[in-house]
């Protein structure tokens, strides 16, 4: 039997805690730090999403998980100018790796904080760059660079977890765990998402262009991998708001949509031209334009971030706020089963949702049909439940 012995369970109390399989090798090595219970629950779960996020869309991929739900999921799409000033990496010369884990980080700086990081490819020095800078718990990826890995090794005083995973390894058809003493069994989820799953459209309108398609596409996948109920938006290759472990949908809905007018806002010229102190750090860069976006910031809060200036900036009326969002008009947004009221759609129009990916199969579907119509929406049935626990 292999296996490896870990520092704890989910808590530090619950120990002796380890990893094992019972007749063959564990499909992974540690190659620095020493892993905890919670880490490779991120690690094996993001590696299945990034190596398949690969293989949807042939570019190289990157996840960025906090607590058995992905924060942010990208690929290594060319970053716009705008785009790369919002991520703090204007001036970078980035891989397409080191683009995709920039993606992954940024759609949600905030929640990212401290991540668990997965990466499809062999990791580059440039990636590494990357993640040095950052506050992060680990690393799994099929490979790394002599100088990539000597970057990483050196993080947390030389504890940092780094993982090589097999590329090749595939798991058995079933799996199991244990519950109070009860062993529950079931079938791999081994559905691969691909682009069949977008074949029935059911509103009036039915144009998808490809990368409405795929930003689709990106959305559904990384849902597979998510705690539910779930719902996902995605934008210009990547997730940009990731709504998890709720028990009502239209939380779902409202914690991913609010997290992806944020993303939507930092594009705005207002917010990348903020007049930030020199030397902060990049977590209190990304927490002052949190709160300077913040609609219901306390004055303590307003104080606090207002340190982080050199000179304290106007707000972001909720006018500009409303005029900028209307900008963007191609967002998908993707349910992990299906909608079941329309204050979803209403919600997800706000940010400028124009493409839906459900499961279909609600009594209540031809009023949440309706009023995908009203706002000129595609929507798409799946007819394939994604819940993840």
């Amino acid at each position: 039997m292999d296996e490896i012995k870990l520092r704890y369970g989910v808590n530090p109390h619950q120990s002796p805690a380890r990893a094992f399989v019972p007749d063959r090798k564990l499909p992974f090595k540690v190659l620095s730090g020493a892993p905890g219970y919670i880490n490779l629950l991120d690690a094996l779960n993001s590696w299945q999403l990034v190596k398949e996020l690969k293989a949807l869309s042939g570019l190289p991929s990157a996840a960025s998980f906090k607590h058995v739900s992905p924060t942010g999921a990208g690929t290594g799409r060319p970053l716009s100018p705008d785009l790369a000033e919002s991520y703090f990496v204007s001036n970078a010369e980035l891989s397409p790796l080191a683009i995709a884990y920039v993606r992954a980080r940024g759609a949600d700086r905030l929640s990212s904080f401290g991540d668990w990081i997965a990466l499809s490819d062999k990791v580059d020095e440039s990636t590494a760059k990357v993640i040095s800078r950052e506050v992060s718990d680990g690393c799994i990826a099929p490979g790394f660079e002599p100088a990539a890995f000597e970057l990483l090794r050196a993080k947390k005083n030389g504890t940092y977890p780094v993982l090589e995973i097999d590329p090749g390894y595939e798991p058995p058809e079933t799996e199991s765990r244990q519950v109070f003493g009860v062993t529950l069994e079931q079938a791999r989820n081994n559905t691969l998402i691909t682009p069949a799953l977008l074949d029935k459209v059911v509103t009036v309108k039915k144009q998808m262009p490809d990368d409405a398609r795929n930003d689709m596409l990106v959305a559904t996948l990384v849902l597979k991998y998510t705690q539910s109920n779930s719902v996902c938006v995605a934008y210009d290759g990547q997730t940009i708001g990731i709504g998890a472990g709720q028990q009502s949908r239209i939380h779902c809905t409202r914690i991913a949509c609010a997290k992806a007018d944020k993303w939507l806002l930092r594009l705005n010229p207002k917010v990348r031209a903020l007049d930030l102190r020199k030397g902060i750090s990049r977590t209190d860069r990304a927490n002052a334009i949190d709160l300077y976006l913040e609609e219901d910031a306390t004055e303590a809060e307003l104080r606090s971030w207002r340190l982080h200036f050199n000179t304290a900036p106007a707000p972001l009326t909720r006018e500009e706020k409303q005029a900028w969002l209307a900008r963007f008009d191609g967002v998908a947004l993707s349910s992990d089963a299906f909608i079941p009221f329309r204050d979803n759609i209403d919600r997800a129009a706000r940010s400028g949702v124009r493409y839906i990916v459900q499961t279909g199969g609600s009594s209540r579907d031809e009023g949440v049909i309706r009023a995908a119509d009203e706002y000129g929406m595609v929507m798409v049935f799946t007819g394939l439940r994604l819940f993840h626990h």
